[in-house]
């Protein structure tokens, strides 16, 4: 279901479900909302009082959105500097509209409400949820969020996260062969806040400067039976940095993904 009625919107505000740690990204989201032509708070919930998502949707002022990109944080609630920095990149949308020149961007801040409010990895159930993806699953925000990866049928999926057991930036990719075109500026703009992690192996996985192929299955990623396959990177943040410092290269490597998606999609060819 998608929320578009003010006082609906203020009902899942006050959803006994959220703690406050959640209600206050709503509170910080709707009020950006709120002061934006160009942002729009569209939360998603099953039924009332049941599992919800808040959701933002940015779109190019020009009126003219080529592509549609999804920004996932918090699917691990203990990973704070993500859900931050997807909030922080729609007030840089607002001062700063030409970085979504061509854009439409559906922004989801909190995808573990219950673990993000519980500082929790894991979701209510005690599962991780990003183990959980396009089986058969009884977690509720993950069902929330299949559905709209079907729906929107996204161009591109930015999911950002942090890593206990790294000291560096690092990402994953998969789908589209284009998407590592866009990882490495991505990394190279984040670098300058932090070191990369240049490990031949980083989180159980074989690493090439920085970045995986491949990674666990069930995670967040586009439907099995989505063709043409979108852009897929997941970005992490070494999570013992310093959170603001986690967070400014969060929002590093977003804004460099937005100003060259475009760009680099347009040409119409896997590089």
């Amino acid at each position: 279901m998608i929320v578009t009625d003010p006082s609906l919107r203020d009902r899942i505000s006050d959803n006994p479900r959220l703690g406050h740690r959640t209600r206050s990204i709503l509170r910080y989201g709707d009020q950006l909302a709120g002061r934006s032509a160009y942002l729009e708070a569209l939360h998603v919930h099953e039924a009332p009082g049941g599992p919800m998502l808040p959701r933002y949707r940015w779109s190019d002022p020009s009126g003219k959105p080529a592509y549609r990109i999804g920004i996932f944080a918090g699917i691990h609630g203990d990973e704070q500097s993500g859900v931050v920095a997807a909030l922080q990149i729609l007030h840089h949308l607002s001062q700063e509209t030409h970085l979504g020149r061509f854009l439409e961007l559906f922004v989801y801040p909190v995808c573990n409400p219950w673990g993000f409010d519980a500082n929790r990895r894991e979701g209510e159930s005690g599962k991780d949820l990003n183990r959980c993806f396009w089986g058969e699953t009884e977690e509720g925000e993950v069902r929330l969020l299949e559905q709209e990866l079907r729906a929107k049928r996204f161009d591109g999926i930015i999911a950002l996260h942090t890593d206990d057991t790294s000291e560096g930036i690092y990402g994953y990719v998969n789908g589209s062969t284009l998407t590592r075109h866009l990882l490495e500026p991505a990394l190279h703009a984040a670098s300058s806040l932090l070191p990369r992690d240049v490990r031949p192996e980083i989180d159980t996985h074989r690493a090439d400067r920085s970045i995986i192929t491949g990674g666990y299955r069930g995670i967040l990623a586009s439907p099995p039976d989505q063709h043409p396959k979108p852009v897929e990177i997941v970005f992490e943040t070494p999570h013992h940095a310093p959170l603001g410092l986690q967070v400014e290269a969060h929002l590093a490597a977003l804004k460099e993904i937005l100003h060259l998606f475009p760009q680099i999609s347009s040409q119409g060819m896997d590089i």
